[in-house]
Parts: structure tokens; sequence; C-alpha cells
């Protein structure tokens, strides 16, 4: 299901948290209507509160009113607010599986690590094996890169081998090669290893995309190490034996842990950059057999109802849709035959459509739920070839998984079975299973560190906000 969460757009949500009277009161009682510029939020339970202060600091947990259950949910979901800082904040729908912040903060205090960007927290407390793996990864970036000149290179033509001029000088210092003003094949490969290791096409040619990553400098992507540090921070400890699902929605895949360690891993597609999966964790506490498929209002505006006007009303029963009053439970069927359909195509609708169950639904067979405000969930699709396209942030938020038998068995021990197959049915896990879904735009590899795409556009306004404070607070102490 969509999920309406675009961070700095105006939004209304039912509840937001007031700034804290003191920031190093972690755990505070969230309140309505004021939102804190650090990002505090209570909607649908907890959520880390990461303040940057003299660096990259550690985030901070809030713990909130715990969610309602299962059966008093919205089906509608509801707007993430703009308080929630996405890219950074992780939000904790089930308290109950919040990492236990305050009591590391207080202990790193101690040790005097708290305000250290990047600091060896893996060495003193438990952390998730990412973080380790990204902080040595930063100190073989620094190695590796940072140490190199800064300089700027001019834009221009695409830099190739055999070429000659002042831009191929530049680019041989840029790269730590000797001086001269020729591509060579020495400069051919460095290029190469740059663009490996940079997240670009290691074809070495240094085109205009390469020449940007260059100009961005080291520091850039050291401060982009430090924000993914943070964001594998608030992840599960290496010492967590209980079973969890990782989804990175950064690197659009699925991981599967227990006692500590990957299981088994696959594919996913998440939301688009117009409607991103949020960074949150919550309960998968049950399985929707057959599922109904509930459409985001806004296809039922823009695709539904025009194609009602164009086509009557066979259209919806040729396609097993129907039509109820309202979101709540206690909704009741319409009659398509009184709904004005150009009314709706023009200016949508408050009833919910949603899509009987069967092959063509696009929840396929299973939906794995995990219960929360925002309308997020994992699930089966019927359309298995877009797991081989390179761009797998397509869908409407939720997370449509590459094989979802697999991971039903994994979590079930086999595929749950349904009754009547036109008719949706709830399994209930023995013992709900932890989610989260996080944000990495870069990971490691046997050469250290590869950045990756950033397909919601995140960091470089994080960055660029969160540094600049950094800054500025500094340079007034």
């Amino acid at each position: 299901m969509r999920v309406a969460a675009m961070a700095g757009l105006p939004m209304v949500s039912p509840n937001m948290a007031e700034q804290a009277p003191s920031l190093r009161d972690h755990v505070v009682t969230a309140r309505p209507h004021r939102a804190s510029r650090f990002g505090l939020s209570s909607v649908g339970g907890v959520m880390t509160l990461t303040m940057f202060h003299c660096a990259l600091a550690l985030a901070l947990s809030l713990i909130a009113t715990p969610a309602a259950a299962r059966d008093i949910r919205p089906i509608e979901p509801v707007e993430i607010p703009p308080s929630v800082q996405q890219g950074i904040d992780m939000i904790y729908i089930d308290p109950e599986i919040a990492p236990a912040m305050r009591e590391r903060d207080g202990l790193l205090k101690d040790l005097g690590l708290k305000e250290v960007p990047g600091a060896p927290v893996d060495l003193f407390l438990p952390v998730h094996p990412l973080y380790t793996e990204l902080r040595r990864g930063l100190m073989r970036y620094r190695m590796d890169w940072a140490g190199l000149p800064q300089v700027e290179i001019d834009e221009g033509p695409t830099l190739k081998l055999g070429m000659t001029g002042d831009r191929v000088a530049l680019l041989r210092e840029r790269l730590g090669l000797p001086a001269g003003d020729r591509f060579d094949a020495a400069l051919g490969a460095a290029v190469r290893k740059y663009q490996g290791v940079h997240g670009l096409k290691a074809d070495g040619v240094a085109g205009a995309g390469t020449i940007a990553s260059l100009n961005k400098g080291a520091e850039y992507y050291e401060r982009l190490l430090l924000i993914n540090l943070e964001r594998a921070r608030v992840l599960p400890r290496a010492s967590e034996r209980d079973r969890y699902i990782l989804v990175d929605a950064g690197e659009a895949r699925l991981y599967l842990y227990e006692d500590g360690k990957v299981r088994d891993s696959m594919k996913v597609i998440v939301g688009s950059a117009e409607t991103p999966t949020p960074m949150m964790a919550a309960l998968m506490r049950f399985a929707s057999v057959n599922p109904y498929w509930n459409v985001p209002p806004d296809l039922v505006q823009t695709l539904i109802a025009p194609k009602v006007v164009a086509n009557g009303l066979p259209y919806l029963e040729e396609r097993e849709y129907e039509i109820l009053s309202d979101w709540t439970e206690a909704a009741e069927i319409v009659d398509p035959a009184s709904i004005d359909w150009a009314t709706i195509a023009k200016d949508g609708t408050t009833m919910r459509f949603r899509r009987r169950p069967g092959p063509w639904n696009s929840m396929g067979r299973v939906k794995f739920m995990m219960p929360n405000d925002y309308g997020i969930y994992l699930h089966d699709t019927p359309d298995k070839s877009l797991f081989n396209a390179e761009n797998r942030w397509i869908s409407n938020g939720c997370v449509r998984v590459e094989d979802a038998e697999r991971l039903a068995t994994w979590l079930f021990g086999h595929m749950p079975q349904g009754g009547d197959p036109k008719v949706e049915h709830n399994v209930d896990l023995d013992r709900p299973v932890p989610v989260y879904i996080t944000y990495m735009t870069a990971g490691v590899s046997g050469d250290g560190v590869t950045f990756r795409k950033d397909p919601y556009d995140r960091d470089p306004a994080l960055i660029a906000r969160l540094f600049d404070e950094t800054e500025t607070v500094i340079a007034s102490n």
C-alpha cells in the first residue's frame, strides 16, 4: 500500500512529539502539536532521536505508548510526519524491539565515546556486525583516498585513453599518479578503481559523473560513511540470537538472521522515490493467505475511475474489484452503479477499493503483516520478472519479496494455507518476528567499502544539513 511519506512536505500527523525539556533525558512522553527540530515523533510507537553535536552523535531512543493491537489498526495508512528525518531516524512501532539506546549511550558517555563520530563502539559494546564492517571500511577508505590531493577538475569532455591536456593532468594529480598530461593505461586503471569503490560504472573513462564524484572530495564520502554508521548502529546487536528480518531499502534486498548470522537472502522491490519505504521496525505477527489488495486512493482516482468512465461498470467486475463505504472494519459494500465516477476521477474519494483474492491480485498468494499505522508490510507478487530489473525501487511503499514461499517456510516451517481461495485467511505466527527496514547507501566489500546509489536522494541533504549544523555548533563554542 502506498505511504504518503516525503519528509519536508507539509503534512498533518495525528500525533507529534514536543521537544523534550532536556535532551539528556533519552526517554520522553510524546505530546501533540509541536514538532521538534531534532525529529521527535511518536506516531505508531517509538522512534530514535538523532542528534549531531560536535559531529555525528549517537541516536537516542524515545519510548511512547505502544501501538494498538492488530484488530484496531487503521486500514488506510497515516502519513509519516515531517518531523521524522527519513534516512536517519528509525521509527520503532513496537517498543519491545527498540534497542536499549539509553543504557548504551550512558556507557558510551562513561567511556568518552559518545560524541565521537565513527567511534569503535563495537570494541566496547555489542552492535550489529555491519557497524564493525563499515567502521573498518571507513578506516580503509581514509587510508586509500583521503590522503590524495583534493584538487578540483573543471567540467568538460569525457576523458579517456590517449587524450592529453590540462584536465588530464589534474585528473592524474587527483588520483595520486605521477605528473603528466597523458591519459595512459595507469590512469585508466586508477579511474576504474575509483569508480568501483564510489558506485560508478567501472569503465575507466572519466565522464561527467566520475568528475562530479571526484570533485565532491573524500570528506564528502567520509561523512556519507558516518551517516551509514549511524544507520547501522540502531540495528540489532551482534549478540541477538532470536530470528529477525532485515530489509535494506537502499540495496533492495532482504536478509534473514538467526543466531546473529545471515541464514538466507533475497531480492525485494521497495518504494519509489515518490513513495519511499520508510526506515522502521515492527513485529511481524501473522500472514494473510489469499489476501485482498486495498488499492491506494491515488490509483483509484488516476487509474480505476477513468477506466470505468471509459469502459463502464464491467471493468470492475472483470477485474474483481469491490468497493466499501470507508476504511473501517465496519465498512459496507457499495453498489458501483450508485457512484459518480467522473467526480472520483476528478476529485478522488474516501471510499475503499479492494481487489478480491486471486492470481491477478497484486499481493500474490500471501501478505506478511507487521501491524503499523503506515500501511507497510511484505508481500508476494504475481510478476516475478520485475526482480530481474536493475531498478527495483518502484512500489508504492510496501516490500515485494522475490520468493514468498521460501520466506513463509523460514517463518512458519511451511507455506501456510487458507481455506476458500476467494477468502482472505489470517495465520498467526507462534512467536512474532522483528522486521527492521533500513536504508544503507554504503556497503562492504573485500577491498573496504562500496558506495551505492541513493535512490531516494536523501544523502546530499542530510550531509549538508547535519554537518553544517555541526560546524555551526563547533564555531560557536
